[in-house]
């Protein structure tokens, strides 16, 4: 498993890294799936396999759904 900080998925996904921490984390990218605090510590982790297979799976079920 790969452990990332936020400013490390910052650069892999190409988000600003206020952009994570205010509006992807906790309400895309939640604790205990796509996240963990180590030691119950302040410090995230982001685990980069879990977000890597969600992104790919929910981009492919936006391509496969009908376009009005």
């Amino acid at each position: 498993m790969t452990y990332l900080t936020t400013e490390e998925l910052s650069a892999r996904i190409k988000y600003d890294v206020r952009t994570i921490r205010d509006r992807l984390k906790d309400s895309v990218l939640l604790e205990g799936r796509h996240y963990i605090r180590p030691f119950n510590g302040r410090k995230i982790l982001f685990i980069w396999e879990v977000i890597q297979s969600d992104m790919i799976r929910f981009a492919q079920l936006n391509n496969s759904s009908p376009r009005m």
